[in-house]
């Protein structure tokens, strides 16, 4: 049995589920929330927040549980904890070449596994953990990737990703491409720093990532209006998409939209403009902009 695809999105929100007074605020806030057992509870907090988690349910088509990593000592109870529950999206950190059996469930299928590429080893296995089946999209992490590394920072001192970080994330983006999985980018950890993250989660729709992690509500709006197409890119690309289908019933490849060449690629870019926007179907011949 083979999970669905990946389409929460494009505001993932973090939660520590030790502190289920906050789940439901955080998925008014977002469109998914990552109730964390992992890095947002001290070890010592870990079995109250598994309590919690089972306590206190919300929407499990709009949750994610965010585990601890294979091969340490919580792993195995925050599995027993999440078998209690109807969640069956599970975050899982640190994934590696170490990740060998899926994560099975209660009823004998395999969870679905948002797997965190956030070492080293992490990176090089993203297009092996990619092809699994039970993964069903791919995150990655910049601080415990250099942490893994031996090094002391992620960012240059102007805000910028080093150019390890920026390779790790294209890596983790072209390996869920090529496998036709979601890939989710990484969290902004500069709390005041909007503009910056308006700018990376921008960039981040603009290359195909399908969502953004979050570490604050205020981000959850941020994210989501930078993935949000304007109106005025909704209208350019419904009339791409419109010329494209008129040519191609006339047998016309290539064809000149607004004074600009327009091929199979930039067709296939205004389609992915228009589901952003949420349409299901492309437009008709007679819908016009």
């Amino acid at each position: 049995m083979t999970p669905p695809p990946f389409t929460l999105g494009p505001a993932l929100l973090f939660c520590p589920a030790d502190r289920p007074d906050r789940y439901v605020k955080a998925l008014d806030r977002a469109d998914a929330v990552i109730l964390d057992l992992e890095d947002a509870v001290t070890p010592d907090r870990r079995g109250a927040a598994r309590q919690a988690l089972v306590d206190n349910p919300v929407d499990p088509e709009r949750t994610i549980v965010r585990v601890n990593a294979v091969g340490t000592p919580d792993h195995a109870d925050d599995l027993a904890a999440l078998a209690r529950t109807a969640y069956r999206t599970v975050m899982l950190p640190k994934a590696d070449g170490t990740f060998v059996g899926p994560l099975v469930g209660p009823d004998g299928g395999p969870y679905a596994v948002v797997a965190l590429c956030e070492t080293a080893a992490g990176v090089l296995a993203a297009p092996a953990l990619a092809a699994r089946p039970d993964v069903v999209a791919l995150a990655w992490g910049a601080e415990d990737l250099v942490a893994s590394l031996g090094g002391t920072s992620s960012r240059r001192p102007d805000g910028a990703y080093r150019e390890v970080a920026r390779f790790a994330r294209s890596s983790v983006l072209l390996a869920a491409g090529a496998t036709g999985k979601a890939a989710i980018d990484a969290v902004h950890l500069d709390v005041g720093d909007l503009d910056g993250l308006r700018a990376e989660a921008t960039d981040a729709a603009a290359v195909g990532f399908a969502a953004t992690l979050c570490i604050h509500p205020s981000h959850a709006e941020v994210v989501r209006a930078a993935y949000a197409p304007s109106d005025a890119d909704v209208a350019e690309a419904r009339e791409v998409v419109q010329a494209a289908r008129l040519a191609a019933a006339a047998g016309t490849g290539v064809l000149t939209v607004g004074g600009r060449m327009v091929d199979a690629p930039l067709v296939r870019h205004a389609e992915s403009v228009l589901r952003r926007a949420g349409w299901q179907d492309l437009p008709r011949d007679d819908d016009a902009p």
